[in-house]
């Protein structure tokens, strides 16, 4: 593992123990040359996924960049981050066990948004928006009602 300070090959793994849902390895790290410790996640992964975006272009499925949109759905909302890393953890299993080894920027995006309704409504109402290019006031206002049918079908509102 290269080490991010100085760019050495030769970095020692100091301590390893898996994450709290053994989703990951967690392995710190120590440069001998320049001293610097890390830390790095080691993952499995069952298929090397390539997301074909909507104007046909294909692009490596990427990890950390599902994470990112989802901790910015989920910006100042009181949401544990272990349930977080479960659930892109979660959707990252489902996209890989669909069996292809192509999967549309549509499926990943519907992934999400069921994932993220289940986490916290806002960071749902808060990706969609993005997701599904909100233009007015009026589709904020949809989805809203879809969420609000949700839980009149499912009984009692859940806190937020």
């Amino acid at each position: 593992m290269r080490c991010p300070s100085c760019g050495s090959l030769d970095t020692q793994v100091k301590d390893s123990r898996p994450t709290e849902d053994s989703s990951a390895i967690r392995r710190r790290r120590l440069c001998p040359v320049c001293g610097f410790r890390f830390t790095t996640f080691e993952r499995v992964q069952l298929r090397e996924l390539t997301v074909v975006k909507r104007n046909g272009r294909r692009v490596p499925f990427d990890r950390d960049k599902l994470a990112r949109s989802v901790e910015i759905a989920l910006r100042k909302r009181n949401v544990d981050p272990e349930r977080v890393e479960e659930a892109i953890s979660r959707i990252v299993r489902e996209l890989e066990s669909l069996g292809e080894s192509e999967v549309t920027a549509e499926t990943i995006g519907e992934t999400v948004m069921d994932h993220l309704r289940e986490l916290d409504d806002v960071a749902y109402v808060r990706f969609a928006s993005v997701y599904k290019n909100f233009r007015e006031a009026k589709d904020f206002e949809t989805a809203l009602a879809e969420l609000a049918g949700e839980d009149d079908e499912d009984g009692p509102a859940k806190p937020g």
